[in-house]
Formats: structure tokens, C-alpha cells, sequence
């Protein structure tokens, strides 16, 4: 979320770029983060979140499926979308904010959690 709020509100003087590029930037980085959250959110007691990534097909397909549709999307239907094709170092910056969330999603699986939920301790008395 502040990745998505800075490019929101700062994204157009930090790159130089139009309101409609920023737009774009928003929407690809995004949806991005999706995918890259897909791969936490796997296996969600693991720390390796890529261990038997190779047998999963449908997995695999729905990324890859996923990525497709997005660049076609930014890069060919900028009508449809409403979007403007971004260059090399645009995507860059893109995948580059997207790929943040896999060493935070580690950091997070490090968190214990505990077995029972934290309100079940308390008493509620009417």
C-alpha cells in the first residue's frame, strides 16, 4: 500500500512522467504485486516459498497466464485498458517495487503466531 500511495501521490514528480504513465505504473506495479504475493501466500507455513514449484502445472499456468494478459494489456490494448505503453526501466521499477513483497512475506512467516487467538485470553463480562 505505500508503494501504491507514494506512486499516487508522488509518481509523476519522482519519474518525470505524465499523469497517464503514473496511472499505468500504478495499475502494472499492482497487479504485479499480485503475482508476486501469489508465491507467499502458497505455502504459507514455509520460508521457501518456491520448494516443489516445479510440480505445480496449474500454478505455473495461472502465473503465467496472469503475466501475459498484463503486459498485452499495457503494452497492446492501451484503448481498452486506458493505459500507456511503459519502456525497460519503467517495468523495471514495476517488478522491482513487486518483488519487495517476497522478502517481506519471509520476515512475516518469522513472526510466531500463537495457537490460540489473542482475544480468547480475555474475559467479556456483560
Amino acid at each position: 500500500m505505500a508503494v501504491l500511495l507514494t506512486l499516487q501521490f508522488r509518481g509523476e514528480s519522482i519519474f518525470g512522467v505524465s499523469e497517464k504513465v503514473k496511472d499505468t505504473l500504478i495499475f502494472n506495479t499492482f497487479v504485479l504485486c499480485q503475482v508476486f504475493n501469489e508465491f507467499n501466500a502458497r505455502k504459507l507455513e514455509k520460508k521457501i516459498v518456491f520448494e516443489g514449484i516445479h510440480k505445480n502445472r496449474l500454478f505455473l499456468g495461472i502465473i503465467g497466464i496472469t503475466i501475459v494478459l498484463q503486459v498485452v494489456m499495457v503494452e497492446f490494448l492501451k484503448k481498452f485498458a486506458n493505459t500507456k505503453r511503459l519502456n525497460w526501466g519503467q517495468w523495471g521499477v514495476c517488478i522491482g517495487f513487486a518483488a519487495a513483497s517476497w522478502p517481506i512475506g519471509w520476515v512475516v512467516k518469522c513472526i510466531p503466531v500463537p495457537d490460540k487467538p489473542f482475544f480468547s485470553y480475555l474475559k467479556w463480562k456483560k
